[in-house]
C-alpha cells in the first residue's frame, strides 16, 4: 500500500531538508527511523518521495512525504511521534500506487517580515507586479535546464503586531523565489528600491538584476494542497500551532 504523510518541522534544527551524508536533515531523520523500525526497506524500494525540499533554516507546518509500506499506518504515526525530535508527523492518507507528492494543486508559503516602519502601501503596489505568469529568473536561483517561468496565484498581506505576514500561493516555486521576492518588498518598503527597477527586472529576464536574499528563518512552508483531505491525529495536529508560535516568537528575540 502507498501512503502520504503530512508533517511539520523546525527547520532551524536541521542542515536543510534533503538527506546529505554525515549531516542531520529532515529527510535523513525520517528515513533513519522508517528503516530502523522496518516500515520501509530503503527509499528506492519504497518509492519514497517528498513534496517540497526546503532550504536550511526554513520550517514547515504542512510538508508531505509518500512511500509504499505494508505496516499499519497508526503504528507508523505513533513510532515517528515518539522517536523524532523537532518533526511532527500528524496526518496520513492512503493514495494511489502512482501518487507523487511533487504534483500538488498548490503550495502555500508564509513569511514573517518584521515591520520596522515599512511603507506597506508601496509594498502592496509592488506585489501586484508579481502575481500571474512571469519569468522569475531575476527573482530566484534558477537551476540549469529548469524552466524559470512560474505562475504566482496570489500574495496576501496581513499586519499583525510586529510583523507584516506575507502568504504566497502557487502550484510550484523556484529555488529561493519567495525569499528573493520578500527581499524586494523589504527594500521597497524602506524606500531603497523603486518600482521601476522591479518592473524592469521582470520584463527583462535575460538581463541580470540582484535584489539579494531575505533570511530563511522567518519562512514557513504552511501547506501543500491536493485533491483529497488528510486524516489527522488531533493531539499531534494541535502541536503545529505551538511550533509556529515558537518559531515566530524567536524572530523578535
Amino acid at each position: 500500500m502507498r501512503f502520504a504523510f503530512k508533517f511539520a518541522y523546525n527547520g532551524r534544527s536541521f542542515y536543510g531538508y534533503a538527506r546529505q551524508p554525515g549531516l542531520k536533515t529532515v529527510e535523513g531523520e525520517l528515513l533513519k527511523v522508517l528503516m530502523k523500525q522496518g516500515f520501509i526497506e530503503n527509499p528506492r524500494v519504497s518509492f519514497f518521495r517528498s513534496a517540497s525540499r526546503t532550504d536550511k533554516g526554513v520550517s514547515a507546518t504542512g510538508n508531505v512525504v509518500t512511500f509504499n509500506t505494508d505496516s499499519c499506518v497508526e503504528n507508523i504515526l505513533e513510532c515517528l511521534s515518539c522517536e523524532l525530535d523537532d518533526i511532527i508527523v500528524y496526518g496520513f492518507k492512503k493514495v494511489k500506487p502512482i501518487f507523487n507528492p511533487r504534483y500538488a494543486r498548490y503550495r502555500w508559503y508564509r513569511y514573517y517580515l518584521v515591520d520596522q516602519g515599512l511603507d506597506v502601501e508601496k509594498i502592496l503596489s509592488a506585489a501586484s507586479f508579481f502575481t500571474g505568469e512571469h519569468d522569475f529568473s531575476n527573482f530566484a536561483r534558477v537551476e540549469k535546464f529548469r524552466n524559470p517561468v512560474r505562475t504566482l496565484e496570489n500574495i496576501i498581506f496581513t499586519k499583525e503586531k510586529d510583523f507584516l505576514i506575507i502568504d504566497f500561493y502557487a502550484q510550484s516555486f523556484l529555488w529561493q523565489q519567495v525569499r528573493r521576492i520578500v527581499s524586494v518588498f523589504e527594500k521597497i518598503g524602506k524606500g531603497v528600491l523603486e518600482e521601476e527597477q522591479v518592473k524592469k527586472a521582470l520584463s527583462q529576464p535575460d538581463k541580470r538584476f540582484d535584489f539579494s536574499l531575505s533570511p530563511p528563518q522567518p519562512l514557513i512552508l504552511k501547506d501543500v494542497i491536493y485533491d483529497f483531505a488528510f486524516e489527522y491525529d488531533e493531539t499531534l495536529f494541535k502541536k503545529i500551532y505551538d511550533l509556529e508560535e515558537k518559531l515566530v516568537s524567536s524572530l523578535l528575540g
